[in-house]
């Protein structure tokens, strides 16, 4: 048994010892009345993060704060969001902003609070 299992970590985090690094892909569904569209979640981007907005094919991808990379697209009905940090920053201000930020965000896509997402999360892995 290893401890992913044990402590119940969604498949989608996974660690990979060869490179050491954490990576989190993470999908969300979105509240009844809120279109999953990549024009409405470019806005919402736009309005929770003041940086430049790359249309990579069909994803968004902006690097701002803490995130070398944020990526979102649609996949399965749902709103995918991968994230890359970047580890050389230490500065708590900093990283603080940026995850109000992304909590902003998150909320404005979906439309669910960090509570609901945390609930809905939960209700997923234990199906």
């Amino acid at each position: 048994m290893n401890i992913g299992s044990m402590l119940k970590i969604p498949e989608c985090l996974c660690f990979l010892p060869a490179i050491k690094k954490m990576i989190a892909m993470q999908e969300y569904t979105l509240k009844r009345g809120y279109k999953l569209d990549l024009e409405r979640i470019h806005d919402c981007l736009a309005e929770s993060f003041p940086a430049e907005i790359t249309n990579n094919g069909e994803k968004l991808v902006i690097s701002y704060g803490v995130f070398k990379t944020l990526t979102v697209w649609i996949q399965n009905k749902k709103m995918a969001v991968d994230t890359e940090s970047d580890t050389t920053v230490k500065d708590d201000k900093i990283i603080l902003e940026t995850n109000k930020r992304y909590r902003d965000f998150l909320y404005q896509a979906t439309g669910y609070t960090a509570k609901e997402r945390l609930k809905k999360a939960k209700q997923s892995v234990s199906t």
